[in-house]
């Protein structure tokens, strides 16, 4: 008898802020195997995968697993099974081995801001610095990155369809990564929109980042009008 996948379960598959969210977090972190059946979300932060599994309403075991030809066991794994929810994904635009090929995917809008909170949660990331080339010059920058130019692309169409926010897109020819980045009044709007929904799922320790950098930069604000006022 060959070895047992994991036991499907019930998943109630409706638009929401939280099912946007995990399809944001799917389209980066995550996988659908080959036959159509199952479903991986594979991430470093524990919290990722629990957020899934309170989501969704499942009961599968998180596992533990290495990467390449690392020994250590320091990635958490969630796997479960449901033929709906992959024929639903298909549908609107994710198939497995989606890393590349993956182009459009289709998101109601009221629930797009959500859906890009996840993407931010896997694939996101944020950074801040001051540029000492001029007086209270405090740089933010928000990026995310995909192997795909085609959903890069999508992304930055339909975050300025949605919100006039246009964006860069950052690699070219010969780059196995490629990001779309926004700068400082744009990526703190941005900002806003994905963090918008409360209470909404999130990954505490990008949201605890954010917070700091927004704390450095109006401090930062603060004392240059102290100084120059």
């Amino acid at each position: 008898m060959g070895k047992r996948g994991p036991k499907p379960q019930a998943i109630d598959i409706k638009w929401s802020q939280n099912f946007a969210y995990f399809i944001g977090v799917l389209a980066s972190d995550g996988c659908m195997s080959q036959d159509l059946r199952h479903l991986n979300i594979t991430s470093k932060d524990k919290e990722m995968v629990e957020n899934v599994k309170k989501i969704l309403k499942i009961t599968n075991k998180i596992g533990k697993k290495a990467s390449g030809s690392e020994k250590r066991k320091k990635y958490y794994v969630l796997q479960f099974g449901n033929v709906s929810l992959c024929q639903f994904l298909l549908g609107i635009g994710i198939t497995p081995n989606k890393s590349k090929t993956i182009a459009k995917i289709q998101i109601p809008e009221a629930y797009f801001f959500d859906f890009l909170r996840g993407l931010f949660d896997g694939d996101g990331s944020i950074y801040s610095y001051f540029d000492r080339r001029w007086r209270s010059s405090f740089m933010i920058y928000i990026s995310f990155a995909s192997a795909s130019e085609k959903f890069i692309i999508w992304l930055q169409k339909t975050i300025f369809n949605l919100s006039g926010l246009k964006g860069h897109k950052v690699g070219g020819v010969n780059v196995s990564w490629l990001q779309l980045r926004y700068a400082k009044n744009e990526a703190l709007a941005l900002i806003k929109r994905m963090y918008k929904n409360k209470p909404g799922f999130c990954l505490e320790r990008k949201k605890l980042k954010i917070k700091r950098i927004l704390a450095t930069m109006l401090e930062n604000k603060r004392r240059y009008k102290q100084t120059y006022s």
